[in-house]
């Protein structure tokens, strides 16, 4: 029994120093990531085409929600000799003006009006007045230039004609007389109250500003592109601008453009940047129909961490008995380089730390890392513990298995892009369309927070907003 023991331990303790043998711990020095610094990088603004259009429709009838029943009323008749109440009398209707080659537009205004004028003087103290009342029943109809001003449809209209449904009458003494002969060229008196009333409906129902802001601040909130990489497309508006609003057939035409930084970010919702009292709307002669994207891919270090996990995953390093698999690669920043970290399991255990440049190929379209080698700490130990992982042939299989081509990734940016420009629609009467002709990789710059990636895009995009609300 004892003899049975004794060999029992003999064979326990040459398990153990075969194992002890086979299986090294590395315990290197780990290369402290930089001080966290805020995120600032270097970013090309973009261009996007915000075309808008309203339906005279809309115009009609908003500008009918405005005025309804007494439309006008002074009072007093001290300051001018005329006191009048104007009322509509039925839907007002606006259309197009064929006659200016669509530059006008006509609005016909059914009205009733009670007019009181007051002819006489003040001699000596004493007032000598004669005051009569008008009663006018008829159809309005005023055509009106149009102009962009300070986000605002500017209308300059003028009446054109009036035509009676009823002649016009005066009372005289409790009866209505008709007048005809005498109302016609005593329109002027109101003339100028019915253009301004015309006027300021119309430049309170076209406020762009409310419609356009709304829409900006929908399509400023971060879009999911891709939920295997939970990438985010974020536009931060910077400048609005604009033409003047033209009238094509039934529909008002204002094109606009939004210049912009747009942003890819990964991981979680970024949030919004929107920030409707920056906004500033300039005027411009055209607004371009091609245009270049420059957006900028941010991926923090620790979301870039779990994609160059899933890249080695099930990989195994080195030959015969003494191979390592990578279990977890995290990454950051120090000094200018990457310092990437792998967790190993296999004929030597811990984690090992690599340092290199991070560089782009054009023609290969691959990122890699040049001059990647162990940081001092870990090849010592290796050297020390094992040295076969420390060989070049090892370290430059790694290497290769840090070569990763991004044009899938480019591919794919690109296909989740389309799902942006294909008629998405963030709120009602808002839809986004575009095309893209090529997507071009800039180049790489590292911060102490995240790697950002520039990427060039040629197409367009566009914005259409139809209709008020």
């Amino acid at each position: 029994m004892l003899k049975f023991s004794s060999k029992l331990l003999i064979i326990c303790s040459i398990l153990l120093v075969s194992s002890c043998a086979t299986t090294n711990k590395i315990d290197a020095l780990k290369p402290e990531p930089d001080d966290a610094t805020p995120l600032i990088y270097e970013n090309t603004p973009s261009f996007i085409n915000m075309p808008i259009s309203v339906k005279l429709k809309d115009i009609e009838n908003q500008t009918n929600a405005l005025l309804s029943g007494l439309i006008y009323e002074d009072n007093s008749i001290e300051d001018d000799d005329i006191e009048m109440k104007v009322w509509k009398l039925a839907p007002i209707t606006i259309k197009n003006d064929i006659g200016e080659k669509g530059e006008k537009i006509k609005t016909i205004l059914p009205l009733k009006a009670i007019v009181k004028y007051r002819i006489g003087t003040k001699k000596l103290g004493i007032e000598m007045y004669d005051t009569r009342e008008f009663h006018l029943d008829g159809v309005v109809t005023l055509v009106s230039d149009v102009a962009l001003i300070n986000w605002k449809l500017n209308t300059k209209t003028e009446l054109k004609s009036l035509d009676w449904n009823e002649s016009p009458t005066m009372t005289v003494f409790g009866k209505n007389v008709p007048v005809t002969y005498l109302i016609n060229p005593a329109v002027k008196l109101f003339k100028s109250k019915i253009e301004k009333k015309i006027d300021d409906a119309i430049a309170k129902s076209m406020d762009f500003k409310p419609n356009v802001l709304a829409a900006l601040e929908k399509i400023c909130v971060p879009f999911l592109m891709n939920d295997t990489y939970e990438s985010w497309l974020r536009i931060v508006p910077i400048e609005i601008y604009s033409t003047s609003a033209k009238l094509k057939n039934d529909t008002f035409v204002l094109d606009m453009g939004m210049k912009c930084n747009m942003e890819t970010l990964i991981g979680k919702q970024p949030e919004s940047k929107f920030n409707a009292a920056k906004i500033i709307l300039k005027p411009v002669t055209k607004i371009p129909e091609d245009i270049t994207a420059n957006i900028v891919a941010i991926s923090s270090y620790q979301e870039a961490s779990k994609i160059m996990t899933k890249n080695f995953a099930g990989q195994e390093f080195g030959s015969g008995s003494q191979k390592v698999k990578v279990q977890n690669v995290a990454i950051w920043h120090k000094k200018g380089k990457m310092i990437i970290a792998l967790d190993v399991l296999g004929s030597v255990n811990g984690t090992i730390y690599l340092a290199g440049f991070p560089q782009y190929n054009e023609k290969t379209k691959e990122v890699f890392f040049d001059q990647l080698d162990y940081a001092l700490d870990t090849k010592n130990k290796l050297m020390r513990t094992a040295n076969w992982l420390a060989q070049g042939l090892v370290l430059k299989k790694i290497q290769q298995s840090c070569r990763y081509s991004i044009k899938p990734n480019l591919e794919e940016g690109q296909k989740s892009m389309m799902a942006y420009l294909k008629n998405y629609s963030p709120m009602q009467g808002v839809f986004v369309n575009g095309k893209m002709e090529d997507i071009q990789f800039q180049k790489i710059q590292l911060t102490n927070q995240a790697i950002i990636a520039f990427i060039k895009v040629k197409g367009t995009v566009n914005v259409s907003v139809n209709g008020l609300k």
